[in-house]
């Protein structure tokens, strides 16, 4: 009798441990999941980056057309008595082209000199700037050319633009122009080409202040 007694308290004491050690287990797994729960984070947007756009690269002349080797490329600045010319660019248009046709109908270019053996209308851009102490022009007042543009050891001509002709410094196609001490004027010019070019040169000449440079020499000098 008396060992059935113990019997009986041992397994009552063994479940009790096992219930009990169960209610610990089940709190420490509760404890456990709220330690090691990773707290929630609202999502943050990813800003787009956009791509670097690649400059497109200025065409400032189309003397490859020529085969030519350039001495220098454009733009080319030469200096003298004060005044600082710089060619902007220099293009050669067949004259029957519609780039050639439509700048004359545009500025109404004299067709006279267009007319055969006139090959090439010569477009270009210039930049000039008075850095002397006195006035720089080319005017009614001094109609002396201030540069030239040369071909194979020729001055190219430049006919006058019709409808800019009267406007003094115009930016569009340049004839008569005044430039004070510091004044700086960027425009256009239209010469005249009866040949494929073989060398190419502009000369600054002002009051017998001359200065030249090559942008493309005779093959051999």
């Amino acid at each position: 009798m008396k060992k059935r007694v113990v019997k009986a308290t041992l397994v009552s004491a063994m479940l009790f441990s096992v219930v009990l050690g169960q209610g610990v287990v089940a709190k420490a797994e509760t404890v456990t999941s709220v330690v090691t729960a990773k707290p929630t984070t609202s999502a943050v947007p990813t800003a787009t980056v956009k791509p670097i756009a690649t400059p497109v690269p200025i065409m400032r002349d189309n003397l490859f057309k020529f085969g030519l080797k350039k001495e220098v490329d454009l733009p080319v600045t030469i200096s003298a008595g004060g005044l600082t010319y710089t060619l902007e660019k220099l293009m050669f248009y067949d004259v029957k082209s519609k780039e050639a046709q439509s700048l004359m109908k545009l500025y109404d270019y004299s067709d006279n000199i267009y007319k055969s053996p006139t090959k090439y209308m010569v477009w270009t851009k210039l930049t000039i700037e008075n850095k002397g102490s006195k006035v720089i022009q080319v005017s009614s007042v001094d109609l002396n050319p201030k540069w030239n543009l040369k071909v194979d050891g020729y001055n190219l001509l430049g006919p006058a633009p019709g409808t800019k002709m009267l406007e003094l410094n115009n930016k569009e196609a340049l004839w008569d122009w005044v430039l004070k001490p510091g004044e700086k004027l960027s425009s256009y010019q239209m010469y005249g080409c009866i040949k494929d070019p073989v060398d190419i040169s502009i000369n600054v000449n002002i009051a017998g202040d001359f200065k030249e440079k090559y942008i493309v020499k005779r093959p051999g000098e």
